[in-house]
């Protein structure tokens, strides 16, 4: 980190004092919005004259926690009180970049941020969160702290180094001062050349269960989502899409839908029509009655053309995507084992409806969106509104669930699209409906998984997927980048499909498939289908060769120690019975995003031959944790949200959209169908991993190898 004195600025009342540095990239510096009385450190961290500490947080807040343990790990460095310290989201700017989300949902994080200077890939995916802005927050926090203890012996003198900082204190000897009493005279203090990390010290804050800071807010209703939003003179939108691609709009009842009251007025752009009205329930309303019908020119998809689409890109050559040694020599002959895994279209099913509102105010596009790419988004809101990207203020807000659904920015155009033409406040809200068939669905795939064993030891191992080009297809709509052939073979549509088990040949294609609908990134990308194909796969070969699932998979785990520490912790925690015959007990492991679990679940089938979970025991290697209440959290509600992948929240599609209505028609967990729950939290010292997604991609594969031990039925279909 360096300042310079070109780098200090100095605002009047009313706006606060700045430090600015560069962290990364070089020469980029954010401009954190002050009030009177604050003093800004960099991009990050802003300090109050009453000793508030506000951290900046480039991340979108649904659920998993951010707005929590990226503050903690700034309060922690610099030794904050936790009761003073406060988060508001990060303007957009190219500090905030994440190349690990843009790798994991692209699969070219440089090539993005090279084709996109302007506004950089700012993204929330990938469990990418710690991994990528723990260390610029500490640096940003150890810096800041230095500034700070300088201050303070510029009052008391001494050397700065010998200072400690407790509380929001700085102390030295004797002498003590608040943090907010020395914020303004450490900005005109100069940054040491390296300052000192205090991570993993003991007695700190990393690695306690602080409390939530966005918890409060969401208790008491006072937090303001997109659909919270009141501005004088809007109005409500609701509107009606067709089918993706190549839609237009060929009948609409326009007198039914004037006739109800409060309706003001019927917009048309290509794709779409919305209702406007005094309130969203009178838009809606209207919409119903329009009854929009729309034609397309390519045939409409459904359930038998996606399958159609699948079995013939899987009876094509497919692209090698990753593997070891010489397989085609080694999985031919006796001793071979073949089987055939499926996975669903998934949807989202976040709590919250898409909703953005926007406003057009003296040449400014202004928009409140929930967004996990708020660059991408305020980008595609220009394009539409016809104005430069300097010309739209994006406020991002907190989102009630997404789940990846967030990465799209469609509503952000359509919302800059009704504010400028109706010349007035609008406040757009896809109904329950909209927002379950256009979101784009988790894609679908086929495993043709093929292994060659001898003694019981894997000799081959050779996984054919076939599935969209996710990584690709997000590429090109949400960045314009590319280019982009729809039988191009895509990295990020078979991620996690290499197996963490020690094989001499192995090796992994990817068959990639149109299916003529869009595919979007769904919570733990392919991995949620790649361990289903893997850990269903590898049990089978566990009981063909009489071998207790466990120790079969532990044997192969000689490069991977802590996902064999998880496997016999789990074993041990849930008593596990060998996964014999009658047991009910099923087991499944998994690696990614640098962190490891392993879940047993007792299970069966249940009533209406519907999969019952009875348990579920988990253990987890997370790395260094920086809060384990949301590490657990995290990992239970990716359980959860497993189990409803397990057992449904999938669809089918007619008439070119899915074919579910409404939260009904998902087959969800509810309160009474939920299991007992257990999560252990390996203690270790290695840098922290993801853990949002975590615990969604076991669930299935467990569930369903309890299945098998419960009944000696292998299904190999999700849902189950």
């Amino acid at each position: 980190m360096q300042i310079s004195r070109r780098a200090l600025m100095v605002g009047g009342v009313g706006v606060g004092l700045v430090v600015a540095w560069s962290l990364w990239p070089e020469g980029d510096v954010a401009g954190l919005p002050v009030a009177d009385g604050e003093t800004a450190f960099g991009g990050w961290i802003k300090i109050g004259a009453d000793g508030h500490i506000v951290v900046a947080v480039p991340q979108c807040e649904h659920g998993q926690g951010v707005y929590t343990a990226l503050p903690q790990i700034v309060a922690d460095e610099m030794g904050a009180d936790w009761r003073t310290v406060g988060v508001e989201a990060a303007p957009v700017a190219v500090l905030y970049a994440n190349p690990l989300a843009a790798e994991a949902v692209f699969g070219a994080g440089d090539a993005i941020a090279r084709a996109l200077p302007g506004h950089a890939p700012m993204l929330t995916g990938g469990s990418s969160s710690v991994r990528m802005f723990e260390g610029p927050l500490r640096r940003a926090a150890a810096g800041t702290r230095a500034l700070l203890c300088k201050a303070a012996v510029a009052r008391w003198g001494g050397d700065w180094q010998a200072c400690r900082t407790e509380g929001g204190f700085v102390i030295l000897a004797q002498n003590r001062a608040r943090f907010g009493e020395l914020a303004a005279a450490a900005a005109r203090e100069s940054l040491p050349a390296t300052p000192t990390l205090r991570i993993g010290d003991v007695g700190r804050l990393t690695g306690t269960p602080a409390p939530r800071l966005d918890a409060p807010a969401k208790v008491d209703g006072s937090v303001n989502f997109a659909g919270d939003i009141r501005l004088p003179g809007m109005v409500f939108a609701s509107l009606r899409q067709g089918p993706a691609g190549g839609n237009r709009l060929v009948g609409l009842d326009r007198k039914a839908a004037e006739a109800v009251s409060g309706m003001v007025a019927l917009v048309e752009n290509p794709g779409w029509i919305a209702a406007i009205g005094t309130t969203w329930w009178a838009a809606n309303r209207a919409l119903a009655v329009l009854d929009p019908r729309f034609e397309s020119a390519a045939p409409p998809v459904t359930t038998a053309s996606i399958d159609r689409a699948l079995a013939d890109a899987l009876a094509a050559s497919g692209a090698r995507v990753a593997g070891s040694g010489d397989i085609a020599a080694t999985v031919t002959g006796a001793g071979v084992v073949r089987a055939e895994y499926r996975v669903a279209p998934g949807v989202h099913a976040a709590i919250e409806p898409v909703t953005a509102t926007a406003s057009f105010e003296d040449g400014k596009l202004i928009l409140w969106v929930a967004t996990q790419a708020p660059g991408l988004a305020r980008a595609a809101a220009a394009r539409a509104a016809g104005v430069p990207e300097s010309a739209v203020v994006l406020h991002p807000l907190m989102a009630g669930g997404s789940f990846g659904a967030n990465l799209e920015v469609r509503v952000a155009e359509q919302a800059a699209l009704l504010t400028t033409q109706l010349k007035r406040p609008v406040q757009l809200t896809w109904s329950r409906s909209e927002s379950l068939i256009q979101t784009p669905v988790r894609p679908p795939a086929i495993a043709r998984m093929t292994a060659k064993t001898a003694g019981g030891v894997i000799q081959g191992w050779h996984a054919a997927i076939v599935t969209p080009a996710l990584g690709a297809e997000l590429r090109t709509r949400l960045t314009g980048s590319g280019p982009w052939l729809k039988g191009d073979s895509d990295a990020v549509a078979v991620d996690g499909a290499a197996p963490p088990y020690r094989l001499a040949n192995w090796a992994v294609d990817h068959h990639a498939a149109d299916i003529g609908s869009l595919s979007g990134w769904w919570r733990s990308g392919a991995h949620a289908a790649t361990c289903f194909f893997t850990e269903c796969f590898l049990d089978e070969l566990a009981h063909a060769a009489g071998a207790e699932p466990v120790s079969y998979r532990i044997a192969m785990l000689g490069g991977a120690p802590r996902l064999a520490r998880c496997l016999s912790t789990v074993a041990a925690l849930g008593g596990w019975q060998g996964g014999v015959a009658g047991s009910g007990q099923g087991i499944a492991a998994h690696a990614m995003r640098g962190s490891y679990i392993a879940l047993m679940v007792e299970g069966g089938m249940g009533d209406g031959a519907v999969p019952r979970i009875d348990r579920m025991v988990a253990a987890v290697d997370v790395g260094r944790t920086i809060n384990p209440d949301l590490v657990r959290q995290a990992i239970e509600g990716g359980l959860i949200f497993g189990m409803a992948a397990a057992i449904g929240a999938a669809t089918g599609f007619a008439n070119g959209i899915p074919d579910v209505r409404g939260f009904r028609d998902l087959g969800l967990p509810r309160l009474s169908t939920t299991p007992d729950i257990t999560v252990e939290i390996i203690e270790s010292k290695a840098d922290p991993g993801g853990a949002s997604e975590l615990g969604v991609p076991v669930v299935a594969p467990a569930l369903a190898n309890a299945i098998f031990a419960s009944s000696g039925r292998r299904l190999r279909t999700l849902p189950l």
